[in-house]
């Protein structure tokens, strides 16, 4: 017990005492009150006056008492330094022309009424811990402005001239005639100091190699383990009770096929030669080459950018299929077998990702997947962009083989309709989700670079979720509406189609707005055209955006996501739920990203 009780680390600061903390980010300080002590992190959690709460190490906080010591030893100082301090100790939101002074002030300034520190105002480059940040915090929109008087200003004691000149640099002094201008420079002041600390924070991880992954997701080892199995599981379902003549969820479980009827060669060739005709269309050397986000060792790969150059040549080679009367139904009539092909895809291709991340540099691990657990690290992913060369695999299987492929299920579904039901066109249920769902693929093909910024290719490695997601979920489960119309068909007017095409136009727009702004802001948070958004800088480097779409709502780009899938969902009807599993999907995850994004801001 002694020896535990000696390697217990030193605590400076008590519960419930009022102290100063410095406000992450910035150089200043706010009153706080401790509340808790982390023993493990050694961080404390302090809370200040508006409520809001932050954890802080200890080299960020300071005792009030050392700040008493400073402002008396200031107050002794010449009259040109005093003159500067009361300047500095004004309250950023209190106007210079509101401030009271006795007439041996005013005498004193009209006798150095040249001078402009007496004629400016100060403007600080770090925002306040007021309750309009805790508004931003909460994903509220930017509202009013309250002044506080609480922060503090960490000084040391340097000549009147030197004090002038650091106060000139850090604070964005402006004479009163230029008042009018202030908010213009402030907003484009307040994007570089962000950038600023941004670059910092990025030099300081660089230096540090990455530590193994402590915070476990989906429910950790057993969690992953589950999911596995339940998610090809899910799949399966959803497919046979898709081809059910009463898709209800009382008729669970749906009769099993036999199990040879799941796997034939031929059907697993022809997915093998999609898969690989794709990779021919990466590697032709079309399309711009960009670069990606800076990783933990500094360096930036490369990527090209030809996902639409591929999508319109994947179109000229279907067109020449169909125009040599190839039966592009036969999707349909094998589509629980192409999807048992994928998986099983999948399921090998994620072997060998984790196979080889395990002679991968200690730098090229994934943030998430570096646990240390086999099945933790083999479905989330151990390695964060495993490369062949230049092809890149993960960047490659984000967008290509099932994304493209979605739209070729979706063709093959509308062609399959016309020739059960005996149509000479297809039915305007048909006719919407594909051109819905096409839309959606169009664009993120579009705006490929922006996929670049993602959490998947920046913090999640390349494992079986990935893998399994993008060669499986993707194009047989998005796919689930076409899928659906194909057995049940459903007639709808042309009223409620209007009626849906607006809904889905809505959802477009704020995901393709929401999702620009957010792209725009990673790349470069210093962009001119980015002065109308405001942020909050981070003691990890990275701003929250607080305005725009991100201002308004947390997730801007799931809302429209939610949006456009119940506009996909729609033109199935009532009759069952089963349409509708996109949009649950959907809920879900929103709900498990909203869980995982507060924690990270907290710790912001």
């Amino acid at each position: 017990m002694l020896d535990s009780f000696w390697k217990m680390p030193h605590r400076r600061f008590a519960d419930g005492e009022v102290v100063m903390g410095r406000w992450p980010g910035s150089v200043l300080y706010y009153e706080v009150q401790v509340t808790s002590y982390d023993d493990v992190s050694h961080l404390y959690t302090v809370k200040y006056k508006d409520g809001t709460e932050l954890a802080l190490k200890e080299s960020d906080i300071r005792s009030q008492s050392a700040f008493r010591h400073r402002k008396s030893q200031s107050s002794s100082s010449s009259p040109s330094r005093r003159s500067s301090s009361r300047s500095r100790s004004r309250s950023p939101g209190r106007p210079a022309k509101g401030r009271r002074r006795s007439s041996s002030q005013s005498r004193e300034q009209k006798d150095d009424k040249k001078k402009p520190i007496s004629e400016t105002s100060l403007a600080p480059l770090a925002l306040k811990p007021s309750e309009n940040n805790t508004r931003r915090y909460n994903g509220e929109p930017d509202s009013t402005e309250r002044n506080d008087t609480s922060c503090v200003i960490s000084e040391q004691k340097l000549k009147p001239d030197l004090e002038i000149a650091r106060v000139l640099e850090q604070y964005s002094l402006r004479p009163r005639k230029e008042e009018k201008k202030k908010e213009e420079i402030y907003s484009e002041k307040k994007i570089f100091e962000t950038q600023k600390v941004m670059e910092k924070a990025s030099l300081k991880t660089i230096e540090k190699a990455p530590s193994k992954t402590k915070e476990l997701e989906f429910g950790g080892r057993i969690g992953t383990f589950t999911l596995i199995f339940f998610l090809p599981a899910t799949v399966l379902y959803l497919l046979l009770m898709c081809k059910q003549d009463d898709p209800s969820l009382m008729n669970f479980p749906p009769p099993l096929p036999a199990l040879e009827s799941l796997w034939e060669a031929r059907v697993f060739g022809v997915f093998l030669l999609w898969f690989f005709l794709q990779a021919l269309f990466y590697l032709l050397p079309i399309g711009k080459v960009v670069e990606g986000l800076p990783l933990s060792n500094g360096r930036k790969l490369q990527y090209r950018i030809n996902g639409f150059y591929a999508f319109v040549l994947t179109a000229a080679v279907i067109g020449t299929l169909l125009y040599f009367q190839f039966e592009l139904h036969y999707l349909y009539d094998h589509f629980l077998q192409f999807a048992v092909s994928a998986a099983a895809f999948s399921v090998v291709l994620s072997i060998y990702l984790y196979i080889r991340s395990l002679k991968a540099p200690e730098e090229e691990l994934a943030p998430g997947g570096n646990s240390g657990y086999f099945v933790y690290d083999f479905f989330t992913g151990h390695e964060l962009n495993p490369r062949i060369g230049s092809f890149d695999l993960k960047y490659f299987c984000e967008l290509r083989p099932g994304l493209i492929g979605w739209v070729v299920i979706n063709l093959a579904m509308l062609l399959a309709e016309m020739k059960i039901h005996n149509q000479s066109m297809p039915s305007l249920s048909m006719i919407l989700v594909n051109s819905f769902q096409l839309l959606y693929v169009v664009d993120a093909l579009w705006n490929e670079e922006a996929v670049l910024t993602t959490m998947d290719i920046t913090h999640d490695g390349f494992g079986f979720m990935l893998a399994f997601g993008d060669l499986v979920w993707v194009p047989f489960v998005y796919s689930l509406q076409a899928f659906y119309l194909v057995g049940h068909p459903t007639s709808i007017s042309w009223p409620v189609a209007a009626a849906i095409t607006i809904l889905n136009s809505i959802g477009y727009y704020i995901f393709r707005s929401a999702n620009s702004q957010k792209n725009s802001f990673r790349r470069n948070p210093a962009d001119p055209k980015l002065a109308y958004l405001k942020c909050i800088p981070t003691a990890t480097g990275k701003g929250l955006l607080v305005t725009g779409w991100w201002g308004f709502v947390r997730h801007p780009n799931y809302l429209g996501d939610i949006i456009m899938a119940l506009a996909w969902s729609l033109p199935c009807g009532f009759n069952h739920i089963l349409p509708y599993f996109y949009v649950i999907y959907f809920i879900c995850l929103l709900v498990h990203r909203e869980a995982r994004d507060e924690h990270h801001w907290r710790l912001r």
